[in-house]
């Protein structure tokens, strides 16, 4: 996909840089394979704001993705390549030979008319899905899963990908693009290729109205707030907070490390992304 400049008509879209979506399918989605999605405006169960500066932004179907691919050796052929408003990268509706529809994550190079399999063992192509322990060393994958039958979790957003790097006894090495190399069961499944949309990273919002189409309200600064309302606030004039930067609760941010290493899941990082 190539990127989309504007003529400068408005201030606003002097900047504007987008995605070219033109050779992506232009109706609506399969409505079989779609839900309704409630709108928390950054509120828990509770009611209460637990993500500041969510709200508004356009209604949204959100589409259904078959993050497992449980059926086995089962060809499907490639209907259409979707834009899906609820994640960056592009969707795939896939058809399989009863006529079943699904919706994947459409990973780079796949176009409408392929044909894919998720299988134990299927030919190293983009969109085919196999367990990590029957791959070539050197494979670019995504969509992978944490544990088997669980679903991908990992390098799911657009452009993203992992590289099978190793094998260890039972476990597979993946390099995630982060840089950080950690260990999968070798059962889990995993769909080749890189994802779809690459040039996502290229986007520039151009204006504050885009951020409210997507659901973000504004961000005030808290060096702009009363001291009752921020650390940073308060001070004679403009300040720069004078403090190492911190949340409104106190606790340092940028920066600060909030992972606990004492997760089950952090012996199996080999190599940290920092």
């Amino acid at each position: 996909m190539a990127l989309k400049t504007f003529k400068p008509t408005t201030p606003s879209l002097r900047g504007v840089v987008l995605v070219d979506r033109g050779e992506l399918w232009k109706g609506g989605p399969v409505k079989k394979l779609t839900r309704g999605l409630p709108k928390p405006q950054g509120r828990n169960n509770l009611g209460r704001i637990t993500m500041w500066h969510r709200g508004g932004g356009h209604r949204r179907r959100y589409r259904v993705i078959d993050f497992k691919r449980r059926r086995l050796d089962s060809p499907a052929k490639v209907q259409r390549i979707e834009y899906d408003p609820n994640r960056s990268a592009f969707i795939a509706l896939i058809e399989y030979g009863d006529g079943e529809q699904n919706y994947i994550i459409a990973p780079q190079r796949l176009a409408p008319g392929d044909v894919i399999v998720a299988s134990t063992r299927a030919d190293i192509k983009p969109g085919n899905a196999m367990p990590l322990q029957n791959m070539p060393l050197g494979t670019i994958v995504h969509n992978v899963e944490l544990k088997a039958g669980g679903g991908g979790k990992l390098a799911r957003a657009a452009g993203s990908y992992a590289q099978l790097v190793g094998r260890d006894v039972g476990y597979a090495l993946l390099r995630l693009s982060s840089g950080e190399v950690r260990m999968v069961p070798g059962e889990c499944k995993a769909t080749v290729g890189a994802v779809s949309n690459p040039d996502q990273q290229n986007i520039k919002i151009g204006k504050a109205g885009r951020n409210r189409w997507l659901g973000w309200r504004p961000h005030v600064r808290g060096t702009a707030m009363n001291p009752i309302d921020h650390p940073h606030g308060g001070g004679e004039g403009r300040t720069k907070g004078g403090r190492h930067p911190v949340t409104p609760w106190g606790k340092p941010t940028k920066g600060a490390r909030t992972r606990k290493d004492k997760k089950p899941s952090g012996k199996l990082i080999l190599r940290r992304r920092r």
